[in-house]
């Protein structure tokens, strides 16, 4: 089995319990590793499709068509959690290429697990901090970025934690291609407004709904589960689009 990072390798001081080659040295960090159990098939879909499908950093700079062993339209989603909504995407879309970033081990075997039921041969996933996979992707190469229902970070004093700041908005820039898509979507009315704060002031980006506005949830976005029950709750679940303008 291709070497796969676990959560019994040594840590870096102050890490939180990040295996080292994902607690990367940054001061501020927007996810912490969660315990959790792998499921046999999550375990054993890590030994048969890792090797196949897994992607990691020290395999150096990406470049898709090699990995894709094609040319196609690329998408990239960070934090896919248990991976259903990306495989769903990725089974309706066998004409694009997907690579998904999650920090979770658990996450990671069941997207591989669901995508190997799906017979999903267009997906690849790194186990890794995004913030260090978009230093591997060439400029212009990503045709949409997808972010999903990130942490909130719900506390005010933890807001820095948020991982939609300008910094990362300018390295999503970078890797998106002239009329590429950064798609954010949260369910959390403070970080929405955070995340259109950001993003409606950072230079190179359009919203496509104008200024301080959302869109409407494009069927391309799957209907989660957990989504769906916010709904029949009467919570509120918003969608922002960015469109990278040219230099």
């Amino acid at each position: 089995m291709a070497e796969l990072p676990d959560d019994n390798q040594a840590v870096e001081p102050g890490s939180e319990g990040v295996p080292a080659d994902v607690a990367h040295p940054r001061a501020i960090r927007s996810f912490v590793i969660r315990a959790g159990r792998l499921t046999k098939g999550q375990d054993l879909a890590l030994e048969r499709c890792w090797p196949k499908w897994g992607l990691s950093l020290n395999q150096g700079a990406v470049v898709p068509a090699d990995v894709f062993g094609r040319e196609a339209p690329l998408v990239v989603e960070i934090g896919y959690g248990m991976g259903q909504s990306l495989v769903q995407m990725a089974a309706a879309a066998p004409e694009k290429n997907f690579i998904g970033i999650e920090v979770h081990l658990p996450g990671v075997g069941s997207l591989l697990n669901l995508a190997d039921q799906a017979g999903c041969t267009n997906l690849r996933t790194y186990r890794e901090d995004a913030i260090e996979v978009l230093k591997l992707l060439p400029a212009n190469s990503v045709d949409t970025l997808q972010l999903f229902f990130p942490d909130p970070w719900q506390k005010k004093k933890h807001h820095k934690r948020r991982i939609v700041q300008p910094e990362f908005a300018a390295s999503v820039r970078r890797v998106l291609k002239v009329g590429g898509i950064f798609h954010m979507a949260t369910d959390w009315e403070n970080y929405m407004e955070h995340m259109l704060e950001v993003m409606d002031v950072q230079p190179g980006y359009e919203n496509i709904a104008g200024n301080g506005n959302c869109v409407p949830r494009p069927d391309h976005r799957p209907l989660t589960k957990f989504e769906n029950r916010g709904h029949t709750r009467g919570h509120g679940v918003w969608d922002m689009m960015y469109r990278k303008l040219a230099d």
